[in-house]
């Protein structure tokens, strides 16, 4: 069956179907990332995002019962050069092409993801149609367009938590938490309340604060100020999650009430949103941060590290100083903000994700610090 991927400009690309028989709109992005595929479909700061990976083949491996980073699948669609239909790995449950069918996610292969990746590059993240359905090319353009964007629209509530629960962290073992520096250590027992704020927080980061000592307990995006009061938190966690921070309805408001009580780490969107919270701005980037292999400068210690990012929007450095806000890490691909910390207040935030972080293993690593920080606040 033909696929078609159809952009606002009104380019258009054909190739094989597979996953879902539908045809959905997003915004069009390209993940650098060799491996991780099934947890890039399922990240849901990937929450309406067409997703085109530029590695070559996708799928090798399958998908497994374990590598899910939220319970669906987030992405719009799929975008690959190549399907992998036999996996092998001994972990494997399914191929990616049943995974997308069981989620209603449609996918197209065998179209030239380096020319896509280089579109987007020059033109910037694009409105787009993927349509596994028997659509002309006209008619997926004219989707393309009309879709209303990411821009002001409130999409963390759409992948945030409906209620509030406690993670039940009995239920983790040793490395079955995603990256390098949490597979090497001992667990910490509970020692501190945190309130995490869900604006789509991957399972892997919540997962990491409580292997950090942390007794966490997760609100939806709405939450108020009120509600966490109640719980009575000795710290605050702002999660990543999807879409623009400035639509996050009355998030910021309410991080701003906290941020002055409580010591603060914020990740991701969670980083937008303290940053919007202390008075600084936000900008849209042209392309975005989407892939495993971004590089960012500590600016105390001056070592790299290789991270993880997925954000179409990014803290105005610009606006830092305004908003007593010091500037701490930096994406040495754009020089945009990887990190910040306030000036006086116990809060810090950083772009990446912390625990997909490779490379340096003797850096401070953030679940540490925001431990320590909670620990001297006590």
């Amino acid at each position: 069956m033909n696929a078609v991927l159809a952009f606002e400009d009104g380019s258009v690309y054909r190739g094989k179907a597979f996953g879902a028989t539908k045809t959905a709109v997003g915004e069009a992005v390209f993940n650098t990332a060799v491996m991780g595929y099934q947890e890039a479909l399922t990240d849901p700061s990937n929450y309406k995002n067409i997703l085109t990976m530029t590695f070559v083949e996708i799928g090798c491996y399958g998908i497994n019962d374990e590598d899910s980073e939220s319970s669906a699948v987030q992405v719009a669609g799929l975008v690959v050069a190549q399907e992998c239909e036999v996996p092998s790995n001994w972990r494997c449950t399914k191929t990616l092409d049943a995974f997308l069918k069981e989620n209603n996610v449609p996918a197209i292969s065998g179209v030239d993801t380096r020319a896509i990746t280089l579109k987007l590059r020059d033109c910037g993240a694009m409105k787009a149609c993927l349509s596994t359905e028997n659509i002309s090319d006209e008619e997926a353009v004219a989707l393309a367009k009309g879709w209303e964007g990411l821009d002001g629209v409130d999409s963390a509530k759409d992948v945030s938590c409906k209620e509030a629960y406690n993670l039940d962290a009995s239920l983790l073992k040793p490395f079955e938490v995603s990256g390098v520096h949490i597979s090497k250590k001992t667990r910490k027992s509970p020692t501190f309340k945190c309130a995490a704020i869900d604006f789509g927080a991957k399972k892997s980061l919540l997962e990491s604060l409580a292997f950090s000592g942390f007794d966490v307990k997760v609100f939806p995006s709405s939450v108020s100020v009120e509600e966490i009061e109640a719980f009575a938190p000795d710290g605050i966690f702002l999660s990543t999650g999807a879409g623009d921070p400035v639509g996050v309805k009355g998030a910021s408001d309410v991080v701003a009430a906290l941020a002055k009580k409580y010591p603060t780490f914020a990740v991701g969107i969670g980083m937008q949103i303290l940053a919007i919270a202390f008075g600084a701005k936000t900008i849209r980037l042209p392309f975005g941060h989407h892939g495993g292999n971004h590089p960012v400068k500590n600016l105390a210690t001056d070592k790299v590290k290789i991270t993880s990012q997925n954000n179409l929007y990014s803290v105005d450095v610009e606006s830092l100083n305004s908003a007593d806000l010091e500037l701490t890490e930096v994406n040495l691909n754009d020089n945009t903000v990887a990190g910040f910390k306030h000036k006086s207040l116990p809060a810090f935030a950083i772009q990446y994700h912390p625990e997909s972080a490779m490379g340096i293993t003797s850096e401070n690593y953030p679940f540490d610090l925001f431990y320590d920080m909670v620990k001297a606040s006590k």
